[in-house]
């Protein structure tokens, strides 16, 4: 080849390179950080939208997007603007829940995955071997620890060495006027995570000075009964005596709780009935779903909508405008997906300008902030505990009233 035009090619081909490596890079980023260019920051979800029993939890895909909305409206996170492709739905299938994980990161390339919310996490090694940020509900030992995964509101099933939220009991002894004398039920799906929870509020009930008089997790978690009068003749048996216990609490979702608290009403039982899931206003909607749940006290790890608070109103307004401005009713899986994606804006806006995954990490080491709607926030404290905050509120007359107001308790060591 003549010098010439040996000079020519390898001028062109150093200019194909340096065009490729501009146009990857935004002109000022590293394509080493997966998800980020100069101008955005991509994001994604894994929401259990759909479910064998029918439960759904998609409204948490709105209360991210709501939130990512408004950071967007403000001028993004350090002049970085957050493209949300949305939430991948697992179906509460622990197989598709991993598969989603490897499209959004293998595929779609994003940055972090918030939120996350399924009673299955099987995609939690992989992610955060990938080194993913993300961030969601902490009700599974996967937000517990690992390096690259949050709980918006802490750790809810510590490890040893770890710590309990006392939300839950000492907000039904503020209901009964005091835990001493007073028996509990517990009640929770034959799964991991319903052991676990049955180990964790067993621990947690005695703390606060209950007799914990039944804990079990029998209930079929992948088929839902068709006669709870089993379960209900042996729990309104437990209590001192051969009496009834003085609160039934369901470590489990609707509908499996439609099914036992109708049974526990229609069976005579006067005592308190609690669950963790039922504080949403959609399910009023059939007769039977109400009268199931009238009465009942749902714990919340939130502020509750009730609340008159700036935060509150915040979201309330945030909420309204990513459903086109009309007024929509709001329950817990908004919240929950809300609060995700504020947690991961926190912290990528303590980051920098210069986002990596270790910068994030950076970040999240030593975070901290106060007043949120799920109270006062730490890293790394909410890798072993939960931030320590909830209330609890009734449903009476088909209309939710707080019950015991948002308040922060102190936590108890877990063993």
């Amino acid at each position: 080849m003549p010098r010439a035009l040996r000079v020519s090619a390898a001028a062109f081909a150093l200019f194909l390179v340096t065009a490729c490596n501009s146009a990857s890079t935004g002109g000022s980023t590293s394509t080493s950080v997966r998800g980020v260019t100069a101008d955005t920051i991509k994001v994604g979800g894994i929401v259990s939208m759909t479910t064998a029993s029918g439960y759904s939890k998609k409204d948490t895909d709105l209360g991210a997007r709501a939130r990512y909305d408004r950071a967007n409206a403000e001028g993004g996170i350090n002049g970085r603007k957050i493209e949300y492709l949305g939430a991948e739905d697992d179906g509460q299938d622990p197989a598709r829940n991993l598969a989603a994980a490897r499209k959004l990161v293998q595929q779609d390339k994003v940055f972090a995955v918030s939120p996350m919310s399924s009673v299955t996490f099987a995609g939690a090694d992989f992610l955060d071997t990938q080194k993913v940020p993300t961030v969601g509900w902490g009700t599974l030992p996967s937000f517990c620890g690992p390096a690259h995964l949050y709980g918006f509101n802490g750790c809810l099933v510590p490890t040893p060495g770890g710590t309990l939220n006392q939300t839950w009991p000492e907000g039904l002894a503020a209901v009964l006027g005091g835990a001493r004398g007073r028996s509990v039920a517990l009640i929770a799906g034959d799964n991991d995570a319903g052991k676990f929870g049955i180990r964790t509020f067993t621990q947690g009930f005695k703390a606060a000075g209950f007799q914990v008089a039944y804990a079990k997790a029998v209930v079929p978690a992948t088929s839902m009964p068709s006669d709870w009068s089993a379960y209900t003749k042996e729990i309104l048996r437990s209590g001192p005596g051969g009496r009834a216990p003085d609160a039934v609490v369901s470590v489990m979702q609707t509908p499996y709780n439609i099914g036992l608290f109708t049974s526990l009403k229609r069976s005579g039982y006067k005592g308190v009935i609690s669950d963790p899931t039922d504080y949403d206003p959609g399910l009023l909607a059939k007769d039977a779903t109400k009268q199931a749940l009238d009465g009942v006290h749902v714990l919340l790890q939130f502020q509750p909508f009730e609340a008159d608070t700036p935060a509150m109103r915040r979201f309330k307004d945030d909420i309204k405008k990513a459903s086109g401005g009309t007024e929509v009713p709001l329950n817990m899986h908004m919240m929950t997906g809300y609060m995700s994606a504020d947690l991961f804006l926190s912290i990528a806006a303590k980051a920098g300008k210069d986002l990596t995954v270790e910068a994030f990490q950076k970040a999240a080491d030593g975070f901290s902030d106060t007043g949120t709607l799920v109270g006062d926030r730490a890293l790394p404290k909410g890798k072993k505990e939960s931030f320590g905050c909830g209330a609890l509120v009734r449903l009476k007359n088909g209309r939710y009233e707080v019950a015991v107001p948002f308040t922060c308790y102190p936590p108890i060591p877990f063993g």
